[in-house]
């Protein structure tokens, strides 16, 4: 199956997230600071759809993002801050 992400942002608080007929189905939090930080706070995915990669889908939007807009990521999510230690996120990134 695919998905389509989608991104809300207002003032510097964004969202990247994954819906579906019911609403959404997977989110990523952010909030960009002045001195180009992207702090990634939140990333969720309902229940019934977890173990299906699309917290995964949602931060590569996000990533790509940043690189797009030459911000350093701020991990505050357990979550991405295990993707960096994996290595699944270049550390060059991380703000």
């Amino acid at each position: 199956m695919s998905y389509t992400v989608k991104q809300t942002e207002d003032d510097g608080k964004g969202m990247f997230f994954i819906e579906d007929e019911n609403g959404i189905i997977s989110e990523l939090t952010y909030d960009i600071q002045e001195n180009n930080i992207m702090t990634i706070d939140h990333t969720e995915t309902n229940k019934s759809m977890q173990g299906k990669g699309l917290a995964s889908i949602v931060l590569e939007k996000a990533v790509e993002f940043a690189k797009e807009n030459n911000y350093k990521i701020d991990p505050v999510c357990p979550f991405v801050a295990k993707k960096f230690e994996e290595g699944k996120i270049d550390n060059e990134l991380k703000a």
